[in-house]
């Protein structure tokens, strides 16, 4: 299910680091040697075997990171980003794998153009992608698409994300099908009645500012009809990027009720509120859009409790013209691989809001289990799926020093602390 071009495969050692891998409850300071790509010892003074040697003294070496959800606007809007600028993106964030959105143009919708992006990828993606096909054929929420065919062909998984599949009957048939398919279904959760027309979060600061608002019950209520419909199915159900406090009740309400629902939250909603859209900055326009400090603190507790169990950047790139406009035309969308980790190190751990180890379980075995890939970890004999992060840098975010083709940042000109100093992903460096 992913696909990239082939590298040269590394030989390594990692000196001296602090080896932070939650899931496999190793916290120590170690040597890590990989040979030809692969972990081939883990413990002190190891023998170097003439391998390169990183100094990484100070540093923690953590499973790399897995994206659930990313847009690569491929095809079609290049212009936006390719998957070679997204992948590199990713690598540069510590990513080892990331997951594409099908809301393209054309949209993924039939085998043909999911081979042709699988195609791409194993000639262009710097880290391994994969792709998930759309659920109705167009996104118009009518006709399921051909999804045994579209998984056989590579599909990692289905959604119709940037829309909602309106129709209940339709939803609930896409939901059988995992049957057939073992792929994840994704929604993107969103009552279109209640959204038309509106920008922002519906609250006092959409009130002071006259700017339509997209209440909660826009997201919650479709989160309540999703979660039913997959009780009633008795499969499996992904909720893309949860906003709003009252989804994250539903969700925990579903899940005690055997429910097999799982979701994510992206960092901007974990890390602000919609008080930042008071600089009317199109840089903080995003669907769903920025909620209360209720909703915030309903995300970060379910990031913590393991409710939510991964973080998605849901990196959106748009071109720099169609976010230069006032706030209300500007496209939804905000850009996250590269910034991810800073900004949730920054704004969660260091404040004393969530642990590290919880942190870089989220970024990497979470959203790597609820696809079914396989979990990035540091053992012997394991792929080496490895981030070397330096938790003392400090750096500012600015336009140029990103890798993505555009920079439309919810973070452009603030301080982060911790940086992505290495990044290993299917065996091969690919930052750093």
């Amino acid at each position: 299910m992913l696909f990239s071009a082939d590298r040269p495969k590394a030989d390594v050692v990692i000196r001296g680091a602090r080896v932070l891998d939650p899931v496999e409850g190793v916290d120590a300071v170690f040597d890590v040697r990989v040979d030809g790509g692969v972990v081939a010892a883990i413990g002190e003074r190891l023998d170097t075997n003439g391998h390169h040697v990183v100094e990484a003294a100070g540093r923690v070496l953590a499973p790399a990171f897995v994206d659930p959800h990313v847009h690569l606007r491929t095809p079609g809007r290049e212009d936006e980003e390719t998957i070679a600028t997204g992948t590199a993106a990713a690598a540069a964030g510590g990513y080892c794998a990331i997951l594409a959105m099908p809301n393209t143009d054309p949209v993924v919708d039939s085998a043909s153009i999911l081979r042709s992006l699988v195609e791409r990828a194993r000639a262009e993606a710097l880290v391994p992608t994969g792709f998930l096909a759309a659920i109705t054929k167009g996104q118009e929420g009518e006709e399921l698409t051909e999804m045994c065919e579209l998984a056989d062909a590579g599909a990692a998984g289905f959604t119709d994300d940037g829309r909602p599949v309106a129709s209940a009957g339709v939803m609930r048939r896409a939901l059988a099908y995992h049957q057939v398919t073992g792929r994840r279904i994704a929604v993107h959760c969103e009552e279109p009645t209640l959204t038309r027309g509106t920008h922002v979060h519906a609250g006092t600061v959409s009130a002071e500012l006259g700017i339509g608002g997209y209440p909660s019950l826009g997201e919650s209520l479709m989160v309540e009809r999703d979660l039913a419909l997959a009780g009633s199915e008795g499969q499996p159900l992904h909720l893309m990027h949860l906003s709003a406090r009252e989804s994250v009740e539903a969700l925990e309400r579903a899940q005690q009720r055997g429910v097999a629902a799982t979701a994510e939250a992206t960092p901007h909603h974990l890390c602000l509120t919609d008080e930042a859209v008071r600089s009317l900055d199109p840089n903080l326009k995003m669907n769903p859009p920025l909620r209360g400090a209720a909703d915030r603190e309903a995300l970060v507790g379910a990031l913590r409790s393991g409710t939510i169990a991964a973080v998605a950047t849901d990196h959106a790139p748009d071109a720099r013209e169609e976010k230069d406009v006032p706030f209300e035309e500007a496209p939804f969308g905000v850009t996250g691989l590269e910034t991810g980790f800073a900004a949730l190190y920054t704004n969660l751990v260091v404040p004393g809001l969530i642990s590290l180890p919880t942190l870089l379980q989220r970024l990497s075995a979470g959203p790597a289990r609820i696809f079914g890939l396989d979990r990035p970890r540091i053992a012997t004999g394991a792929p080496a799926n490895l981030v070397l992060l330096d938790l003392d840098a400090t750096w500012q975010v600015d336009e140029g020093g990103f890798r993505s083709r555009s920079v439309n940042s919810w973070l452009l000109g603030e301080r982060l602390q911790g940086r992505v100093a290495l990044t290993l992903a299917g065996g091969a460096v690919v930052h750093g």
